[in-house]
């Protein structure tokens, strides 16, 4: 009976083989969908080999710093040095922002982080260039941004010079990263501009609790505070060998009243929290996907059934079996999955990596979803079967 679903396609190839291709561009849509989720969190994985942290030290009772704002003091790292099990501790803050190249604008994650050294945070390696080795003005760019090196970036008041080039750098939200030294990015962070400035200080001038003749060194140490910026959004925490992250990390939260994070809670925040909208989201999408590839297959099935009534009754008149017929109609239900599928598997791989976001095609995915075509045109292929059934023999003889 192969040969005669195969004569039966051959008979109508056009449009089975349209239908196929149509069939196969859903799949690939299909596909690329579960590649974008598989993408994100292979992002927000990425985020945390990248820093280098075995602890993530942030504000208490928040989720930062990728998921909530978190505020740190500075000098806060110097105490979390001298906790038991304590490699390495660095500060590090994070902004997203447009930066700004020359006429255009370019969305990236603003990392600042200690110049020079090993301390976690700085970009794991350099495919050019060199690392960050001054306090000020220097950036380390992901190849994402399109920066290249020696070209001038403006991030809020300062123009910056691309030293160094790194790879596969990025956020959670896929956000390519700009690597600058932690002093600047303070300032950027909770940069002001003049005008705030000057009405923060003329409000300072003439409030008497501030501008007393009894304290005249009062004032300008107040605008002196107000215009630096003491915090940062995590501390970095490596440790020794031999230490389990949950026995360092107690001590930093009974001591230092801080949140602590091992790998595996940041992890579990980031895809459990962060991406858990984008994730139902993308779910479904996916359930509406297989819905309208049954329908199609579906209606595709029994529009060439009912095409083929008289050649329906001809096979019942001469003998053969409702089994046999409805084998027939399975088998080309299936061959236009197979079809649609090498078509969606094809189309995603090409167009995956010219997508804005990361799309990671895994073969796992692949397989799930040939499962996945296969029950849909064999659940789709249903309706046509029953009305090959119903057809009359007598329809043979009939007009």
């Amino acid at each position: 009976m192969i040969s005669l679903a195969g004569r039966d396609i051959l008979h109508a190839w056009g449009k089975f083989v349209f239908t196929g291709v149509g069939l196969g561009l859903l799949i690939g849509v299909t596909l690329t969908m579960a590649g974008v989720y598989r993408g994100m969190v292979d992002d927000a994985k990425a985020l945390l080999d990248n820093s280098g942290a075995d602890l993530w030290v942030v504000q208490k009772d928040t989720l930062g710093p990728y998921a909530e704002s978190s505020s740190v003091y500075d000098d806060a790292y110097r105490g979390i040095l001298g906790m038991p099990g304590v490699e390495r501790a660095a500060n590090v803050t994070y902004l997203t922002m447009q930066v700004r190249r020359e006429d255009t604008d370019v969305r990236a994650m603003v990392v600042g982080v200690v110049p020079g050294g090993p301390e976690p945070g700085q970009p794991g390696y350099l495919v050019a260039g060199r690392r960050i080795t001054r306090g000020h003005y220097e950036a380390v760019a992901d190849i994402a941004t399109g920066f290249k090196l020696g070209e001038k970036i403006q991030i809020r008041r300062n123009v910056f010079t691309v030293v160094g080039l790194t790879k596969r750098m990025v956020s959670s939200s896929g956000d390519p990263m700009v690597f600058i030294p932690l002093k600047d990015a303070q300032e950027a962070q909770f940069l002001k501009d003049n005008d705030a400035i000057i009405q923060q200080r003329r409000r300072s001038a003439v409030n008497p609790a501030f501008n007393s003749p009894g304290s005249p060194g009062l004032l300008e140490a107040l605008n002196a505070s107000q215009s630096a910026n003491p915090y940062v959004n995590a501390v970095l925490v490596q440790i020794k060998p031999g230490y389990s992250p949950d026995d360092v990390a107690e001590p930093i939260r009974r001591w230092k009243r801080l949140q602590v994070y091992t790998r595996a809670q940041m992890e579990k925040i980031l895809v459990g929290k962060l991406i858990a909208t984008s994730a139902r989201q993308i779910g479904m999408f996916l359930v509406i996907l297989a819905v309208v590839s049954a329908a199609i297959v579906a209606f595709i099935m029994y529009t060439l059934t009912i095409g083929k009534v008289r050649e329906i009754a001809v096979l019942k008149l001469i003998g053969t079996r409702n089994r046999t017929i409805a084998f027939m109609i399975l088998q080309q239900a299936v061959g236009l999955g197979v079809i649609g599928f090498v078509v969606g598997k094809i189309s995603a791989t090409f167009w995956a990596p010219i997508f804005p976001k990361y799309v990671l095609l895994e073969p796992g995915d692949a397989a799930r979803g040939f499962a996945a075509v296969v029950v849909i045109c064999v659940l789709a292929s249903v309706l046509a079967i029953r009305a090959a059934l119903k057809v009359d023999p007598a329809e043979a003889i009939g007009g």
